[in-house]
């Protein structure tokens, strides 16, 4: 893997930070922060998914992967965070640094695969729930259930596959919404689909998967996310985990160029699998607006 050519990343993509918009009734609000860092607001509480704040993806913040692009959403103007989604422990989504901050700031519960509870803990995070596969979340405001998903875990060289790793089903009112996690394509997005039923959204993987002689067991290519999107039967599907650390070796742009391919080749709209820009929400249900009224003389 040392040995690929990588494309070149630029040094630095500069974009103004946003502040998510109020609720307002929605059942929830989807703000895409960066990489797979997202805000899910709705009425029983906020939730965060694998946060990551921190300059590096790497031990103590001084070594792996360099952030392009800051987090979308500055940490100060979060609202309040009542849940962390944590999929797995690997440092571009596990930041100590981060749940550290969000352990003194808001005191969450985390809902995490099995075995992640010690490393969590060490934040000053007083609250973890650790789950395996299937299993719904008996602490949390909303009901949340622990996917599967195909990836592994390590932090180091000498702890690979010691903690499991998933993804999340959340039911926030109507909204089923479902965040993938990091993850291969394989047969369990059927799976999950016939299992937890319907999916309204699902967050799904679509970068860092070149050469794929090295990152097919444990990365989606965009081509795979459609086929995923079109294995869940989900009614709508956002992109997620690109543009923010440079993990292997396609270009900056090169999973939305694919992901373009990839619905063209499936027939499958732009309005059912798309990529927020960063900092960007969307509110679901959409509001409707008031009805028009009809008045007589």
């Amino acid at each position: 893997m040392l040995l690929e050519p990588r494309t070149p990343w630029p040094a630095r993509v500069d974009e103004p930070p946003r502040r998510p918009p109020p609720l307002d009734g929605a059942d929830a609000i989807v703000t895409f922060i960066g990489h797979s860092t997202f805000l899910i607001q709705t009425a029983a509480g906020n939730i965060l998914t694998d946060p990551m704040y921190s300059r590096r993806a790497g031990p103590w913040n001084v070594a792996g992967p360099r952030r392009v692009r800051q987090p979308a959403v500055l940490f100060d103007d979060l609202p309040s965070i009542s849940t962390v989604l944590l999929s797995h422990n690997h440092y571009d989504h596990c930041d100590l640094r981060t749940l550290a901050r969000l352990a003194k700031r808001f005191d969450p519960c985390v809902v995490t695969p099995l075995g992640n509870g010690a490393l969590v803990r060490s934040t000053g995070i007083r609250r973890v729930e650790e789950l395996d596969w299937w299993q719904e979340a008996t602490t949390t405001a909303l009901p949340i259930t622990v996917t599967p998903a195909h990836h592994f875990s390590a932090r180091c060289p000498f702890d690979r596959n010691r903690t499991l790793w998933g993804g999340f089903m959340l039911l926030a009112g109507r909204l089923r919404v479902y965040f993938a996690g990091d993850t291969a394509y394989a047969s369990l997005f059927r799976d999950v689909r016939q299992r937890l039923g319907p999916i309204d959204l699902a967050l799904l993987p679509i970068g860092a998967y070149e050469p794929r002689w090295f990152m097919q067991p444990i990365h989606m290519n965009p081509a795979e996310a459609v086929q995923a999107h079109l294995d869940l039967e989900a009614a709508e599907s956002i992109g997620m985990h690109f543009g923010t650390f440079q993990l292997t070796t396609e270009g900056i742009d090169a999973p939305l160029r694919a992901l373009e391919e990839a619905r063209r080749a499936r027939n499958v709209s732009p309005a059912r699998f798309w990529t927020l820009p960063f900092g960007e929400s969307v509110r679901r249900p959409v509001r409707q607006p008031p009805s028009a009224t009809t008045t007589s003389s």
